[in-house]
């Protein structure tokens, strides 16, 4: 098992000590590999399938989960998926529990099922990746939790503080079966979850269980237009399909005026280098779903 003790609110060892004692045992052979550093994750994933374990089970929110499934897709390395975060979109999306102890239970009475993972550039995504506010709201809100710690207020304030220094929309273009769109926007949003979509009460679910992404892209280039975008997908409020342009498809590729973007993926950030070229692997990456067929997620707009 891979865990990121620095997931949730939970005390990530004794998590960690609580899922060994649900697995050990059951199990041929079980070794955890834990740490509370983020960009280890993918490196021990890794060194998990060199070293042949069929199953890899990642223990953490979206960020470890898709840590964890870039380095297992491609290959013959069966993922398991543990929720330790606050969204925990991908476990939802599978339908294996949005607690630990549902999703253990998944774990011991499971099949294989192959699913599709977006991809941009080399980098592995599960949930979403974005451009222009959304990364910009993620890093400023990281400095005000280092200094007044996590809460709704701050996370809010986050948002305003993000907002007040985007000073300029981005021009763009987005290819799609060769065809060039234009666009002047603040905010672009790829989407490969389909419960986030369901849950934003966005258009493009059954698409994306189709293999595609859905792409939306605000209309608003205000501040207080977008400012209202932004709150609904930063914090999952229903969003309104008249506040974006919508592209559904498995390949495209974003080119921005600026050579070197903020991209936000899964919770996480990267600096990457336009243009952008994004595409669905469909079926690579295997994971461990309930055997019955039955999620054991609620509703997205329960």
């Amino acid at each position: 098992m891979i865990g990121n003790l620095g997931s949730g609110k939970k005390d990530g060892r004794q998590q960690a000590e609580a899922i060994r004692d649900a697995l050990e045992g059951r199990v041929a052979e079980f070794a955890l590999r834990a740490t509370d550093r983020g960009e280890q994750l993918a490196g021990l994933a890794r060194r998990a399938v060199e070293d042949g374990f069929d199953i890899v089970v990642a223990y953490g929110g979206d960020g470890t989960q898709s840590a964890v499934a870039g380095a297992l897709t491609g290959t013959q390395t069966v993922m398991g998926v543990l929720p330790g975060g606050t969204f925990n979109y991908f476990a939802r999306d599978l339908g294996v529990g949005e607690t630990v102890e549902d999703a253990l239970e998944t774990l011991l009475d499971a099949k294989v099922r192959p699913v599709d993972v977006g991809q941009i550039e080399d980098l592995v995504f599960l949930n979403n990746v974005s451009l222009g506010a959304y990364p910009h709201i993620l890093k400023t809100r990281e400095g005000i939790y280092e200094r007044w710690g996590r809460s709704r207020l701050a996370a809010y304030w986050s948002v305003l503080v993000a907002m007040r220094r985007l000073r300029h929309p981005m021009r763009l273009t987005a290819t799609v079966d060769g065809q060039d769109r234009h666009f002047t926007t603040a905010l672009v949003f790829v989407a490969r979850s389909a419960y986030q979509l369901d849950a934003f009460g966005l258009d493009g679910a059954d698409a994306i269980r189709a293999g595609n992404f859905a792409v939306l892209i605000a209309k608003a280039r205000k501040p207080l237009p977008l400012l209202r975008s932004a709150f609904r997908l930063a914090f999952g409020f229903s969003a309104k399909d008249s506040d974006f342009d919508l592209i559904l498809t498995d390949r495209l590729v974003i080119e921005t005026g600026k050579r070197r973007q903020l991209i936000a993926h899964d919770g996480e950030k990267t600096r990457m280098v336009s243009p952008f070229h994004l595409r669905v692997r469909h079926g690579d990456l295997k994971v461990l779903v309930p055997a019955d067929g039955v999620s054991k997620t609620r509703d997205a707009r329960a």
